[in-house]
């Protein structure tokens, strides 16, 4: 393994550093997104939320997140990836900052609506860029590497947001979130090139990353996209799944502060989040691995990744006894093997739909996953609001649910995934 690490080294790093920027843009994307749930006790004493606003404030998020996943992904495909990203990271900065002029959960909704709509833009640009910038056999690990600032994101927020609260308060919170946005749009105009065009890259490098033969692609209108297998493969995979981890963002801080009465501080809230992302953190890099390994060894890249895919989603079996733990450590332990598990899930399930869709329409196919995602995502959180409202806050129901819909997609996806990139007349 070492080897095969200094031998991509040395054909060039270029690609890495690339890889860097789409890792940062995603954790700043999920400290925006984290900040509410992390936050939620005092908005919800500041306002008068009830559970029902809450979730109508994320659904509000969702609905955005729809719409702007399949917009921004298409347009990612026709104008670029650096300009369509530059654009919407400025604008997702702009939205956090209004957060902070919001003064009731209609205003939050308006707001949560937009960040929503803009913050889509991340992961198609993200897939996009590695897409660009990778070949099949380092696909997984740096889609794992970049995914990992979801977790980073998410460990960063309840120890930043603390500090925050105390010396300024929740207004000052989200200014300096977008602050952190706006400096990163700099940084994103500035560095990013596709490979062709960057001025510094290595031959040596280029001719790696496009050593993999592929059928020459011209563009296709989005109705001839939605009539290939590969699209509804990952599409309705990824709306099974995707949900589950904006239930951990929003509902693990209120579900840790009813179970066990935490306080939002660092030692009570932050170290049982930290530790869980943590986890989330090895599981996104460990599971790209995986599937690495296993196609170094001859296994072909979609069979590699759908046989990682079984593995992890046994894992996530374990969440099931974190509802009724007693002990705090013991739901932290059984929500941290998921929550790894589920984004090594995760950098298989992006890894193999860019193992078999064309450049041309990668944002555009991705996007429309991602649409159908936030779709599922709207749903989830009404259907965790309702039964958390009807149950009295009892998460068991929800803990119970979560492991069956991976199998379900794992199926669904050995039926439906292409085995090569098609060709698209």
């Amino acid at each position: 393994m070492g080897e095969k690490i200094r031998g991509a080294l040395a054909v060039g790093k270029t690609r890495w550093g690339m890889l860097a920027l789409v890792f940062f843009a995603t954790t700043l994307n999920y400290i925006d997104r984290a900040a509410l749930g992390v936050m939620q006790p005092i908005l919800a004493k500041e306002m008068s939320w009830t559970a029902m606003d809450y979730a109508n404030i994320n659904f509000w998020f969702q609905v955005g997140y729809a719409i702007g996943y399949v917009l921004q992904g298409r347009l990612i495909d026709k104008v670029g990836v650096k300009r369509v990203f530059f654009c919407a990271v400025l604008l997702w900065s702009v939205a956090t900052g209004l957060h902070g002029l919001a003064t009731s959960a209609v205003g939050f909704m308006v707001c949560r609506f937009i960040l929503g709509m803009t913050e889509a833009a991340n992961y198609p640009a993200c897939v996009k860029t590695t897409r660009l910038w990778f070949p099949a056999g380092e696909r997984a690990v740096s889609t794992g590497i970049f995914n990992a600032g979801t977790n980073v994101g998410a460990m960063i927020t309840p120890v930043m947001l603390p500090l925050i609260l105390a010396v300024w308060g929740w207004q000052a919170a989200f200014i300096c979130m977008a602050c952190l946005g706006l400096t990163w749009s700099v940084c994103w105009a500035l560095k990013y090139y596709n490979p062709e065009d960057h001025p510094r890259v290595k031959q040596s490098e280029l001719d790696y990353i496009q050593a993999e033969p592929e059928p020459e692609q011209k563009a296709v209108p989005f109705h001839r996209i939605l009539r290939m297998r590969g699209t509804w493969a990952y599409a309705l995979a990824n709306a099974m799944t995707a949900p589950v981890f904006w239930f951990y963002l929003y509902w693990l801080p209120p579900f840790l502060n009813q179970q066990y009465q935490l306080g939002i501080n660092v030692t009570q809230m932050g170290i049982p989040l930290i530790i869980i992302y943590l986890s989330a953190d090895f599981g996104s890099v460990g599971g790209g691995i995986l599937s690495s390994f296993l196609i170094g060894r001859g296994v072909s890249p979609v069979k590699a990744r759908l046989s990682s895919m079984l593995l992890f989603a046994l894992c996530i079996v374990a969440v099931i006894g974190a509802a009724g733990a007693s002990n705090l450590w013991v739901a932290v332990l059984a929500i941290s093997l998921a929550i790894a598990a589920h984004q090594a899930w995760t950098a298989n399930i992006w890894a193999v739909v860019m193992d078999y869709t064309p450049k041309p329409m990668m944002s555009t196919v991705f996007g429309f996953g991602g649409m159908c995602a936030a779709v599922g995502g709207m749903f989830m959180t009404q259907i965790v609001g309702y039964i958390l409202t009807v149950t009295h806050n009892n998460y068991h129901v929800l803990f119970m649910i979560i492991p069956g819909m991976y199998f379900i997609a794992l199926a669904w996806l050995y039926l439906m995934a292409p085995r090569k990139v098609p060709v698209v007349d």
